[in-house]
């Protein structure tokens, strides 16, 4: 039985054509050369270029969440979190109902709460669901055995908050895409109960860049290049001077996983992950959606507040979990309060 759908949501919108040339003007040429002082060592490489990246989410603290939001910061011994809901939602504290456990991206060297608490915010309004935001360890303090630990306690700190398993989403984008699946599959293969769904928006879900490198994407995606996504692998991931295959998503059997949802630009480099992760799906018979968005910039949904493009595609996201959590409408909610 066919397990994936791969779905062409629209045409891009004249404001979503209009910044991809700029993007690839403006952000792919200074990605480009950030990425070639790396590999270059001119003035800074390896480790140290990651301390700079990581020095993006403090400065990022503007980006304010949507108009009736609430935020409650939860603190864990090596890494921080929050809870991100909307006023229509209940408060997480009170309900454990269902909620969203997000990864935000970066390439496991950049972002935070701030960089994507708006996103967030809108996710949450979207799918009347209370988000938690993880701001997991990163390169080059932590590498990705000690992020996905860092995940798996989140998912573990939701199960005792008493949120039925079934009726948590994990969810993220670029990094945090992959990661949402490394994560699920780590729950798996530890006895505990999976989540109720999955979202990758653009996942980095093979560290491996050699399909990237190879893919027509490479040359032509407005942001993000083969050669960006293997600087965190080769300079901070290698082990012995190799990559371990488990920790990447695409490289394991998704048997047990529960229904997905992928989105990616149509000339996204990542486009190859979101294949690759499709793929697995299909061989575990694991429903997937796959959305493929006309022009789609990295992480158009940051956009949102411009693009029509993001407000549907979030839209979707939002349809999604609804569609997720009615399915597993078994439980009356648990509360808490007095």
């Amino acid at each position: 039985m066919l397990t994936v759908t791969i779905e062409y949501p629209r045409r891009a919108s004249w404001a979503l054509r209009a910044a991809h040339p700029l993007s690839y003007a403006v952000l792919r040429q200074g990605m480009n050369a950030i990425v070639g002082l790396a590999w270059k060592g001119i003035p800074v490489r390896g480790a140290r270029i990651f301390r700079i990246s990581n020095a993006l989410d403090p400065l990022a603290g503007f980006l304010v969440p949507i108009r009736g939001t609430s935020v409650q910061p939860i603190a864990f011994p090596r890494f921080r979190a929050e809870w991100v809901w909307h006023r229509d939602t209940s408060d997480p504290a009170r309900v454990q109902d269902s909620a969203i456990l997000y990864f935000h991206g970066g390439g496991l060297v950049s972002c935070g709460l701030n960089t994507h608490r708006r996103i967030v915010s809108r996710i949450a309004k979207a799918s009347g669901t209370p988000v938690f935001q993880v701001d997991y360890r990163q390169l080059p303090e932590a590498h990705v055995v000690d992020t996905i630990e860092d995940c798996v306690e989140a998912y573990e700190y939701q199960l005792a908050q008493g949120f039925p398993a079934e009726r948590i989403i994990m969810a993220g984008d670029s990094a945090g895409g992959g990661l949402a699946f490394r994560t699920a599959l780590a729950v798996r293969d530890r006895g505990l109960p999976v989540p109720g769904g999955i979202v990758g928006i653009a996942p980095w879900a093979n560290y491996d860049s050699t399909l990237r490198y190879a893919h027509p994407n490479d040359p032509v995606d407005p942001l993000l290049g083969a050669k960006a996504l293997d600087t965190p692998a080769q300079f901070g991931l290698l082990r012995d001077g190799r990559l371990d295959p488990s920790w990447s998503a695409v490289n394991h059997e998704f048997t047990g996983m529960p229904p997905v949802l992928l989105q990616v630009g149509s000339t996204e480099v990542l486009l190859a992950d979101a294949y690759q992760l499709a793929e697995r799906c299909e061989q575990a018979g694991v429903p997937c959606r796959m959305q493929v968005w006309d022009k789609a910039i990295h992480v158009f949904h940051a956009g949102a507040d411009l693009l029509p493009d993001a407000r549907q595609a979030i839209g979707v996201i939002g349809a999604f979990v609804a569609e997720r959590l009615a399915a597993t409408a078994t439980q009356q909610p648990r509360s808490t309060a007095a």
